[in-house]
C-alpha cells in the first residue's frame, strides 16, 4: 500500500470520486513567481518547506463507488536537534475488511533537505507481515536494511537518498519552488525508481468541493511494481496533496484529503 502512496504518495487504494477537467491551455511546468521550472538534483537547492512545522493530513481511501475502504493519516513535524534540522514523518493506514486486516505504520527521520536518516516500515496485509528498519549513511552513500527476524544487508545509495515518506515533503518543497524532482530511486525497504511529470492544472472535487490543483503523473517501478498513478497538489505555497488516484487490476481507487 505505502508503495502506492508515493508510493506518496501512496499507499492506497484510491477513486476518482473527483472528476477532473483541463483548465489551462497546454500543460506547462508549475511556476512559482519567477522561478524557472525543471529538475534540480542538488539537495542544497531545497528551501524551507512552506507547509506547517507540525502538520497532520487525514485521507479517506475510497472504492470507485465512493464508499470508504478506510483511512490514512500522515503527520509531519519539523524540529531543530543537536545534529541539525530534522523532518520527522509518521504514516498510519487502516483499510481492513472483515477477515483481512490491512494495517500500516511507517516512520521516517530525515534532514532538513529531506535526506533520509532512518526509515521504519511495519505492515500487516492479511497473513503477510513486515517489520524492518533502514538506516542511511549519507556520507558513505550506503543504507543498512534490518528485519525483525534478524535479516541484514547493505545497499549503495545516491546522494541525498530519500525514503518514501521523506520524498513527500521533498516533492512538495520542489513544486513550491517551481521545480520538478528529477528521476530518482525512492526507498521503501527496496529501491523503487520514481519519475514524475507535470501535466496541467485541473479542477477536482474533494469532499464535493472544487479545488484547483496541479496534476502530477508519477511512474513507479520496483520489485513487483510497475504502475503509473496521478497525484494532485494544491497550487498554494504548501502544495498539499489533496487527491491520489491509483489504477489497480480490480479498479481505480482513490485517496482523498479530508478537510
Amino acid at each position: 500500500m505505502m508503495r502506492l502512496f508515493l508510493l506518496l504518495l501512496v499507499t492506497a487504494v484510491v477513486s476518482a470520486t473527483a472528476t477532473a477537467r483541463a483548465e489551462d491551455p497546454p500543460p506547462r511546468p508549475p511556476a512559482v513567481s519567477a522561478a524557472k521550472p525543471g529538475p534540480r538534483s542538488d539537495p542544497a537547492s531545497a528551501k524551507t518547506p512552506a507547509f506547517a512545522a507540525d502538520e497532520t493530513l487525514t485521507y479517506t481511501i475510497n472504492w470507485p463507488t465512493g464508499l470508504s475502504l478506510g483511512e490514512a493519516r500522515l503527520r509531519t513535524v519539523r524540529r531543530n536537534t543537536p545534529d541539525g534540522p530534522r523532518v520527522e514523518n509518521s504514516f498510519h493506514l487502516d483499510a481492513s475488511v472483515p477477515g483481512f486486516p490491512v494495517l500500516e505504520d511507517h516512520r521516517s527521520i530525515a534532514t532538513g533537505d529531506f535526506c533520509s536518516v532512518e526509515f521504519d516500515k511495519k505492515y500487516s496485509h492479511g497473513k503477510r507481515k513486515a517489520d524492518e528498519k533502514m538506516t542511511f549513511d549519507q556520507q558513505n552513500h550506503t543504507a543498512t536494511r534490518e528485519t525483525k527476524d534478524g535479516g541484514k544487508g547493505d545497499v549503495s545509495t545516491p546522494t541525498c537518498a530519500k525514503d518514501a515518506l521523506a520524498y513527500i515533503g521533498y516533492i512538495r518543497t520542489e513544486l513550491s519552488n517551481g521545480r520538478l524532482p528529477p528521476h530518482q530511486p525512492v526507498y521503501y525497504g527496496a529501491a523503487y525508481e520514481l519519475r514524475v511529470e507535470f501535466t496541467g492544472t485541473f479542477s477536482v472535487k474533494v469532499n464535493d468541493a472544487p479545488v484547483n490543483a496541479d496534476r502530477i503523473l508519477a511512474t513507479l517501478k520496483g520489485p513487483k511494481v510497475d504502475i503509473t498513478f496521478e497525484a494532485f497538489f494544491t497550487k498554494d505555497a504548501a502544495r498539499t496533496p489533496v487527491l491520489v488516484r491509483v489504477p489497480l487490476s480490480l479498479a481505480t481507487f482513490s485517496m482523498e484529503l479530508v478537510r
